[in-house]
């Protein structure tokens, strides 16, 4: 699997809280597209469906990530 270069997560990171941030889902409809690309993009990088999961995963992908966290694991 490719994985996304750890510049390419932070700035989506910090591009969807500061949309977030500015509750762009209630904004203009060019803000809440711009919302919508940047949580989409977040999960193409990382894999994953979900714009929570994303998030996750792509912090888990960082300089400095704590590997031994595990809130990536589903309870049962």
């Amino acid at each position: 699997m490719l994985m996304a270069h750890p510049a390419v997560l932070t700035d989506l990171i910090r591009s969807y809280e500061t949309l977030r941030a500015l509750d762009a889902a209630d904004g203009g409809p060019e803000a809440r597209q711009r919302l919508a690309d940047v949580a989409y993009m977040l999960c193409v990088v990382t894999g994953t469906r979900d714009v929570d999961a994303a998030l996750i995963a792509a912090r888990h992908r960082l300089p400095g990530a704590r590997t031994e966290d595990d809130s990536l694991v589903l309870d049962a």
